[in-house]
């Protein structure tokens, strides 16, 4: 199911509303259709605003909230972005619009798998995808002008902290349950400073370690 000219103004919409203003971030989530990232049940619903579910016990946000963890990230053209947690693809690909370099991991192996052929087809090929347990990030990769976080922690994993460049952002949900989340920025100022802005509440998964059964 592809768009329609009304369901594209509805979504921009919603996202002026929630707050994204940044003209980059509307122009990226006005190209990815939503629609490629959803199967089965809940297909139809697409073009909604809300979060749905998708396989593995995971959900894919309500695009209002991918563009304001989007918009705060500030991404410039030549950034190099870490996301934890790839789900369905959808947010990778927003980023992969903005960034030079993404690279998204997630423990379950057939998300990522479901994420590469989506990529395959949209022909967005900055985007490497792994199977790895998020909350040790990728030292080898590191270190990252951008993070973001798209499962809850209770605090900002330190091996994500320290793979982010000086004067770099990282955006996540923290919170120590699944009803009270607050999503985070983190700015990191030095070797070992760090500022913390608190942008609104949300709801989200809970970061895992370990590799997924699936």
């Amino acid at each position: 199911m592809t768009r329609s000219a009304e369901q594209v103004m509805q979504i921009l919409y919603a996202l002026r509303s929630a707050g994204v203003t940044d003209p980059r971030v509307l122009h990226a989530m006005e190209r990815i259709d939503r629609a490629h990232f959803i199967r089965g049940l809940f297909a139809n619903r697409a073009h909604e605003d809300v979060p749905l579910p998708i396989p593995c016990g995971q959900t894919i946000s309500q695009p209002s909230v991918v563009g304001l963890m989007t918009q705060a990230l500030a991404i410039q053209p030549r950034d190099k972005v870490l996301e934890v947690g790839t789900g369905s693809g959808y947010q990778a690909a927003i980023l992969s619009l903005l960034a030079r370099r993404v690279y998204t991991m997630d423990r379950f192996r057939s998300l990522v798998t479901s994420a590469r052929e989506v990529f395959e087809r949209l022909g967005l090929h900055n985007i490497t995808a792994f199977t790895a347990d998020g909350s040790h990030g990728l030292p080898d990769q590191a270190p990252f002008d951008r993070i973001l976080v798209t499962a809850a922690a209770e605090d900002p994993p330190g091996p994500l902290l320290a793979q982010l460049r000086i004067g770099g952002i990282m955006v996540l949900p923290v919170g120590q349950s699944d009803t009270v989340q607050t999503l985070l920025r983190v700015t990191r100022t030095g070797e070992k400073g760090f500022d913390y802005d608190e942008l609104r509440p949300v709801r989200f998964v809970p970061l895992v370690e370990g590799i997924g059964p699936e």
